[in-house]
């Protein structure tokens, strides 16, 4: 047991995964976090992009949380994600549309735009993307 913690990955809408691993990754505001058993505690603000949780049989599960915090005990690692979702059920389509809608507002002059919103909705698609196209080169791999 000493090879692995309970990692608890939860949104606004659900409980998304709650299991025993011995890794995770995700994306920290400062670059990606690997965390193993044992490691020091710590709270850091998460950005969008893909969450990886490896079990004890090298079994991986990816997550994608478009923000949140990540809270790190000796014992438990939680995911506080503003939303969540399996990698596998993102819809590549509707992120690149997403993407594409984010960009024409910026490149519209209008005065009614709110370029945080649009800045944010920009990030949120490029990191789905970029979890598809991770997962994808991944099964690629295997």
């Amino acid at each position: 047991m000493a090879n692995s913690f309970t990692c608890n990955i939860v949104s606004a809408e659900a409980s998304i995964f709650s299991g025993t691993v011995e890794q995770v990754i995700a994306s920290g505001m400062m670059g990606d976090l690997g965390i193993l058993p044992g490691h020091a505690p710590l709270l850091t603000e998460l950005q969008p992009g893909p969450v990886r949780v490896i079990h004890d049989d090298g079994k991986e599960d990816n997550f994608f949380v478009s923000g949140g915090f990540m809270e790190v005990q000796p014992d438990v690692v939680t995911i506080l994600a503003d939303s969540a979702s399996r990698a596998s059920d993102l819809n590549e389509a509707a992120a690149e549309e997403a993407r594409l809608q984010a960009l024409k507002a910026f490149n519209e002059k209008s005065t009614e735009l709110d370029y945080t919103r649009a800045a944010a909705e920009l990030a949120e698609a490029v990191a789905q993307l970029r979890t598809i196209q991770q997962l994808r080169k991944k099964a690629g791999k295997g």
